[in-house]
């Protein structure tokens, strides 16, 4: 076979490549193309490549019985009605501290005590006085009843004329002298006594002790500080510990003017603590402080607790709800809820919108029950859920929303 056939050979079988190259080709734009269209299509029709309905939203969460009864809400803080700054009447250094806070007491139980050393050897030395005037008594007593005999004595005498007028009046003036003897060592004895109860009460007032059944909130001072009445000395502390009696605690809030005709004592409220969220206590006005605050408009009523949680401290942050009558034993627990204007007619029956992935899902409810203003709802609704308020008559089942501020 010559070379010019050969030649020929090698480029049919050339063209013949390239063609198949074309065919290919095309076949794969062609298999592209179609997945584009299925794509596009299914994200229009999945409203990814349509824009968002704006929609406003709410949040499905707990609703308590108790705020369709409420009149009005006031704030305030829990404060212990029964509370003190312990301090010392006397002044010295602090050789014994027993509490922390947090320490539960009882009214005497000993909280500190102070150096006292120098006070007790007063009281050794007037104890060893009161020995002495004692001794004294027992002396003019002695002295008395020889004074009196020997005055006796010379009284018959002189009667009988056997003693002169001079010896009976020394024999009764020695007499009269033991009798005031006598007086004298028992108001030396008196005052010594005297002396040793006020040593005795300056020692007690070393001893600092709880005023009350309480808790110790805070501890102001520590051993080897020195602590004097009201701070007097320099560098001195004045109270060494504050404490409570949390069985006193109740709501302080501050109401409105305008809501004042609203409050009655004894009135049922119920109470919230930002400490403990998922809680509710039980409560009843106790008292309407009888003035107002003019820079605020507002007077101050004491909400006491019904019953008393050891969760409940001082100083806490809280919410006092005024109710319109009291709460039944079943109304308690909250329920599941979000705002009636939730809830539309579609479809023959009624439901709700849920966003879930930025998308409109249709809940049908059937026998819608209602607290109030709130929808109650049931799984598969949860909480947190975000759910349409008021959504649009246009709005569908998988329409892609956005929710507005």
């Amino acid at each position: 076979m010559d070379a010019q056939k050969i030649s020929s050979l090698k480029i049919a079988d050339s063209e013949q490549f390239s063609a198949t190259r074309r065919r290919h080709g095309t076949l794969w734009i062609i298999i592209i193309a179609v997945a584009a269209a299925g794509i596009a299509l299914y994200l229009f029709q999945s409203g990814l490549l349509t824009s968002g309905t704006n929609v406003r939203t709410a949040g499905a969460d707990w609703v308590y019985p108790s705020q369709v009864i409420t009149e009005f809400n006031a704030s305030g803080y829990v404060v212990a009605q029964r509370k003190a700054s312990v301090a010392s009447k006397g002044t010295g250094r602090i050789v014994y501290l027993g509490v922390q806070e947090g320490s539960r007491l009882k009214e005497g139980d000993v909280i500190a005590r102070l150096d006292s050393d120098d006070l007790k050897a007063e009281k050794a030395q007037l104890e060893a006085q009161l020995v002495v005037a004692r001794f004294d008594l027992t002396r003019a007593e002695t002295e008395l009843a020889t004074a009196e005999a020997n005055f006796r004595r010379l009284k018959e005498l002189w009667g009988k004329k056997a003693a002169s007028q001079v010896d009976l009046e020394n024999a009764q003036d020695r007499f009269l002298k033991a009798k005031v003897a006598i007086d004298s060592a028992k108001a030396s004895i008196k005052a010594v006594q005297a002396s040793i109860q006020r040593e005795s009460v300056l020692i007690e007032y070393t001893i600092i002790r709880a005023p009350f059944d309480g808790v110790v909130l805070t501890k102001d001072a520590d051993v080897g500080e020195v602590v004097a009445p009201f701070g007097s000395a320099t560098n001195a502390k004045a109270a060494v510990v504050s404490m409570a009696d949390l069985s006193s605690l109740m709501v302080q809030a501050d109401v409105s003017e305008s809501f004042l005709s609203k409050v009655q004592i004894d009135q049922p409220c119920e109470i919230q603590l930002d400490a403990i969220p998922q809680a509710r206590f039980a409560g009843r006005v106790h008292m309407i402080v009888p003035t107002a605050d003019r820079m605020r408009g507002t007077v101050m009523v004491k909400v006491r607790f019904e019953e008393l949680d050891p969760r409940i401290l001082p100083e806490m942050s809280a919410k006092a709800a005024f109710l319109s009558r009291t709460l039944g034993p079943e109304e308690n627990k909250p329920v599941l809820g979000v705002h009636r204007d939730a809830l539309v007619p579609k479809e023959g029956g009624q439901g709700l919108f849920r966003v879930e992935k930025g998308q409109a899902q249709w809940v049908p409810i059937k026998d819608p029950k209602f607290l109030g203003d709130y929808l109650m709802l049931a799984p598969p609704i949860e909480q947190g859920d975000r759910i349409v308020i008021k959504p649009p008559t246009h709005l569908k089942s998988g329409d892609r929303v956005e929710i507005s501020e």
